[in-house]
């Protein structure tokens, strides 16, 4: 079963499978924004990350002297949530640990998907309880696959991705095991990133500690753009598999281990550390403008 928000404006829709968004209409055109999830490219749309973001060296990392398997991005978006909370135009996802996690991850934690509509904007908060009276160590992150091309007529080289801040945009490059190597690349400065297929030749744009907090996705041939707001998040991935007509906006509140990590968890770059009974959010909105 899926579930549905709407006001005047937008519709969204999420499956309960990682609480996962697969759908944003615009209503007055009925123009879906998302990715369609084809599996001959990539068959996610908004996968959620936690609690864990990319990839760890070996897929193990060590805890109190304990080692832990733990695929890339985590457990979260292939579990089931349930829905705690809705309205017309919210809804409220929830994760809990449970046998299956402690086996994978030895903490407590609640997890919560918040989405919520306002006009013409779609807000998508991550929250995350510690219930316990230990620390919670995690990361979490989004993977958003939108569209693009936007409209018929345009093509994906017709659009960019313009920054609220002059970057001097450096990538830190992915090694074969989707670890993090140790010296970014500069790719270009300014604020516009334009768009084209072999951009992603070699895996995903990682960037650290951007200046911008807002980006948008644009083109001068048609009258639709996305607004992507991603505050307080230290990093932010840009990706599309090879030859799709999608990009993915990644705000990441976590990374891949380093080629030159020692898999401690507790010295992970990116590591969020959460004392007991405490609670962490972050959020990011994206606002489909005409």
């Amino acid at each position: 079963m899926m579930y549905s928000i709407q006001n005047e404006w937008l519709k969204a829709t999420i499956n309960p499978k990682g609480a996962e968004l697969t759908n944003l209409i615009l209503l007055q055109d009925n123009l879906d924004v998302m990715w369609s999830g084809n599996a001959a490219y990539w068959g996610k749309v908004s996968p959620v990350l936690f609690p864990i973001v990319g990839g760890l060296k070996d897929n193990t990392y060590s805890f109190e002297g304990q080692s832990y398997q733990l695929g890339r991005h985590g457990f979260a978006r292939d579990r089931v949530f349930e829905v705690v909370a809705q309205t017309d135009d919210s809804i409220v996802f929830e994760l809990q640990n449970n046998e299956s996690t402690w086996a994978v991850y030895p903490f407590a934690f609640v997890f919560q998907l918040r989405y919520s509509l306002a006009e013409t904007a779609l807000k998508v908060e991550y929250w995350v309880e510690n219930p316990s009276d230990e620390t919670l160590y995690f990361s979490v992150g989004g993977h958003p696959a939108f569209k693009v091309p936007l409209e018929e007529g345009t093509a994906y080289n017709d659009y960019e991705l313009f920054f609220n801040a002059d970057e001097s945009f450096a990538r830190w490059p992915l090694s074969a095991e989707g670890l993090i190597e140790t010296t970014p690349v500069p790719i270009r400065a300014g604020q516009s990133l334009p768009l084209t297929k072999e951009l992603f030749c070699e895996d995903a744009l990682v960037f650290k500690g951007l200046a911008s907090n807002r980006v948008c996705l644009r083109s001068s041939k048609t009258r639709y753009q996305l607004t992507f707001d991603f505050p307080d998040f230290p990093f932010l991935g840009i990706w599309a598999a090879k030859n799709a007509d999608f990009v993915c906006i990644e705000p990441w509140c976590g990374i891949a281990d380093a080629v030159t990590h020692n898999q401690e968890l507790k010295q992970k770059e990116g590591i969020i550390s959460l004392g007991a009974k405490q609670t962490f959010s972050r959020a990011w909105t994206v606002g489909v403008g005409v």
